[in-house]
């Protein structure tokens, strides 16, 4: 029996002070209304002008530092240039400051010591407020003054204002929270990003025919089949049959292409000349951008390519210009199909590739990632346990990445995203995460950012218009077991545009029709959304900052299709949960055959004969009976959205070894004696699902044999039963029979055999092909 899962790893109710608390109706007045309020204090550094020389050649290095109270930034400096501009925006939290003056400095860059070139100071009273979407501040030139207050020259252009995380500026602007990260790669890792994900297609490769290709040994018959290259995409087709110089295959290879199309498709016509070599006939490159693309399932027109021959003359390649052979194929860009980078069970988007396709949205999700605590120390940093959090949300094509809170073991973000929903039965993930890039991409030793959980929420478990304000636990297997990384603290609401909309994507299919017209194999989806998230992890750490490999891997569930005794097991548990109802109803059933309760019995025997004496009623009864038991759960339903489950996913109570072997690489680095007791483990388990497919099969033959007569004595019985019943059930209204049939089955113990019936007894006796199996 399981154990109920921890007070420790469910998901928490909270209550935060959203968007300042202004409430008008059940609109937050402000824009970030689904995140707490933080404030901040602004400095737009833009420019300077006339600055004094320092230097003994009356040159300048300037650079400007902004300063308040124990909390400095600095901007970039100029060689040798009197009138620089920096557009550099520096944010200071409000909560942090412990100074009631604001210095903005110029220095002249120096090797030994730094000179002051002229300030500006600001009282922090009477510094104004801005509440978007009021218009930016305006900047303002500055005369620069001395230590002691005196106008010196040059003026300093600058905008100062109180703000909050809504401002526009915001993303961009160096925070004093991240004081002790320097260098612009550095600074750009820790920042927040939205990303998008590359266009993807699935490429349509139709390989038909060749023509007169040329072999270079004509005495032997060739053995031609024709292999594509797209990146880091190989297939190949089958041998030709044909087994000449006009070989012919009609097979299909699908690719997946992202845009902007960077690579051409790559073609060769190759001969197998002996089992480890091959020639190669004849090669073409297509660029991907001439492709023709499909929208639904009507017929390309098929092209003839030229295919090239190259040889090596004095280790050269050049062309060989000859009588040129020929390739017949059929080559088109899918725009019908989504092209799958997620799994279907939690996929967060299902839109055709072709946007002339999408349909309109129905409504807006919205996201509020305000704060977390409890995260668990991810590294070591000058001898002291630390963590540098941020996020990452995925929900359709579009990523957002929060900015990384240096050094928190409760990391504040009260930072909002906003998606449109084109279908509710789709998931968002929200992961969690250790930076370890913030020495700037060069220095970190090619280190991976640490995960420290994620949460999944599907839309269509969400009341629409609803702010749902809970406490996510962040849970991570390791090799060890289960463990609680920490809280995420998350605020989601899905508004719906339309509801007659949304209803009405109910009755569509999942997919775009092309997946039920013509369909994939499991196969080729498998493969298909391996290169998808390849592509996809490529593309997007590529990006600056990159959200590197490992993230994208971590969201999109890459390797969640690999054996664990785990998750089967947890499948098992799934299958006995969906047939616990069946299962209790059966107990019910033959508790009401063996009359346990007489009332209810009774009861039902009332039922069954108003059921048969009125069989128009029997549909109406059981959907009115389906409706109330809809409505009277209705008190019970779920107030809160799912999270990851340990109960459910059997991680409290799962052995060492079976944790070690689903951390296992792929194929194994285990020892060979750990290996070997894995795989008689996993014999003994195939053997026991191997028993029960043998039971289902023998039944399932017995029944075959009723009129096979591979039994004589049995299928003449059957036969003559058949004929018997069939003469009874013209005569006697079956009406009759049902209610003969039914007070039967109802009959008290007292009328009851604990010996098995007749039909039964009749059917096991009869042969099974076990017999017959070595």
């Amino acid at each position: 029996m399981q154990r109920p899962p921890q007070e420790d790893f469910l998901l928490k109710e909270t209550k935060p002070h959203l968007g300042g608390g202004k409430v008008i109706g059940d609109k937050f007045t402000s824009t970030y209304d689904l995140v707490e309020q933080m404030q901040f204090l602004y400095v737009r550094v833009v420019k300077a002008k006339d600055l004094p020389g320092k230097d003994v050649t009356g040159s300048l290095d300037p650079y400007v530092e902004v300063r308040l109270g124990n909390y400095k930034g600095t901007t970039r400096h100029f060689e040798k240039k009197s009138n620089p501009e920096w557009s550099q925006v520096f944010a200071f939290s409000k909560d942090r400051i412990q100074a009631s003056v604001l210095e903005v400095n110029v220095k002249d860059k120096d090797f030994i010591k730094d000179d002051f070139v002229g300030c500006v100071m600001f009282d922090l009273n009477d510094i104004p407020k801005r509440v978007p979407p009021d218009s930016p501040l305006a900047p303002q030139w500055y005369r620069l003054e001395d230590r002691h207050g005196n106008k010196v020259k040059g003026e300093l252009m600058l905008a100062v204002w109180m703000g909050t995380q809504a401002d526009e500026a915001f993303p961009e602007s160096w925070h004093s929270d991240a004081a002790t990260v320097s260098g612009a790669d550095a600074l750009a890792n820790i920042r927040s990003k939205v990303y998008l994900s590359p266009k993807l297609w699935y490429l349509r490769v139709n390989v038909i025919e060749a023509q007169d290709l040329n072999p270079g040994d004509r005495s032997r018959f060739p053995e031609v089949y024709v292999k594509a290259i797209l990146g880091n995409q190989a297939l190949r087709t089958r041998v030709s049959m044909s087994k000449t110089i006009n070989p012919m295959w009609n097979e299909d290879l699908m690719f997946v292409a992202a845009e902007p199309f960077e690579e051409p498709l790559i073609l060769s016509v190759e001969d197998r000349v002996a089992p480890n070599k091959d020639e190669v006939l004849g090669r073409c490159a297509i660029p991907l951008q001439y492709i023709e693309r499909r929208l639904d399932h009507r017929p390309i027109n098929s092209k003839w390519y030229n295919l090239e021959k190259h040889i090596i003359v004095e280790g050269e390649k050049k062309k060989e210009i000859k009588f040129a052979s020929r390739i017949h194929m059929r080559l088109y860009l899918e725009g019908g199909y989504h092209v799958l980078d997620e799994s279907t069970h939690y996929s967060s988007d299902l839109r055709p590739t072709a946007k002339q396709l999408w349909k309109s949205s129905i409504g807006v999700l919205e996201l509020g990632i305000l704060n977390a605590h409890g995260i668990s120390p991810m590294k070591t940093k000058d001898g002291r346990a630390t963590t540098d959090a941020y996020c990452v949300a995925k929900y359709g094509q579009k990523w957002v990445r929060t900015r990384t809170i240096i050094d928190s073991f409760a990391p504040k973000w009260n930072e909002q995203y906003t998606w449109e929903v084109f279908d509710p039965c789709t998931v968002i993930t929200i992961g969690v995460f250790d930076n370890c890039h913030l020495q700037g991409g060069d220095k970190s030793g090619g280190a991976k950012d640490s995960r420290i959980g994620k949460v999944r929420i599907r839309l269509s478990t969400l009341e629409t218009g609803r702010v749902y304000t809970h406490s996510y636990p962040l849970l991570v297997l390791h090799p060890t077991g289960v463990k609680k990384m920490g809280e995420i603290h998350l605020a989601v609401r899905f508004t719906c545009s339309s509801l007659l909309n949304m209803m009405h994507m109910y009755s569509q299919p999942l997919l775009p029709k092309m997946h039920y017209i013509y369909p994939l194999t499991v196969s080729q989806l498998d493969n298909l959304r391996h290169q998808a998230t390849q592509i996809v992890s490529m593309r997007l750490s590529r990006a600056e900052p990159p959200l590197r490999k490992e993230i994208v891997e971590y969201m999109l569930d890459v390797g969640s299709h690999m054996w664990s005794m785990r998750r089967s097991k947890a499948n098992v548990f799934r299958i006995m949960g969906v047939l616990g109802g069946l299962i209790a109803i059966g107990k019910w059933f033959d508790q009401i055959c063996n009359w346990k309760n007489p009332i209810t019995t009774v009861l039902i025997h009332i039922l069954f004969l108003i059921l048969v004496l009125y069989p128009e009623l029997i549909l109406p009864t059981i959907f009115l009976y389906l409706f109330l038991i809809g409505v009277w759960y209705y008190r019970w339903r779920p107030r809160h959205p799912p999270h990851m489950d340990t109960r459910l996913s059997c991680v409290d109570n799962a052995h060492p070894d079976e944790l070690d072997e689903e951390f296992d690489t792929f194929p194994t680095s285990r020892p060979p004696d750990i290996v070997r007791m894995r795989y008689d483990r996993l014999r003994s388990i195939a053997g026991r699902i191997q028993t029960v497919v043998g039971d289902l099969a023998t039944q399932g033959e017995r029944l075959q044999s009723l009129l096979s007569w591979r039994d004589p004595r049995a299928t003449a019985l059957f036969v003559i039963f058949c004929l018997i019943a069939a003469i009874a059930l013209y005569v006697i209204p079956f009406q009759v029979v049902a209610l003969v049939t039914g007070f039967y089955v109802l009959r008290h113990p007292r009328f009851r055999h604990k010996l098995p019936s007749t039909p039964v007894n009749f059917f096991r006796r009869l042969p099974a092909r076990t017999d017959c199996m070595l």
